[in-house]
């Protein structure tokens, strides 16, 4: 799995699945729609450490700066 995710993508992914979180374990969202919101959270949370979205990949989106080699 090649890094497809740039730095402020990545922080961006980890603040909501954090907000998200919260807001779950705090039961200001319950019910089927939390549990749907905390397995998106999940989810964001695997991308933002891992730097690997795979609907990035499907849309052929890569928002990592790379370097370019001479």
């Amino acid at each position: 799995m090649k890094k497809n995710t740039g730095k402020l993508d990545r922080i961006i992914r980890l603040i909501i699945a954090l907000l998200i979180g919260i807001l779950y374990f705090t039961n200001v969202i319950s019910g089927t729609l939390g549990i749907v919101l905390l397995v998106f959270a999940v989810i964001l949370l695997i991308t933002s450490i891992t730097g690997f979205c795979g609907i990035y990949t499907l849309f052929g989106i890569n928002t990592c700066k790379t370097r370019i080699e001479k």
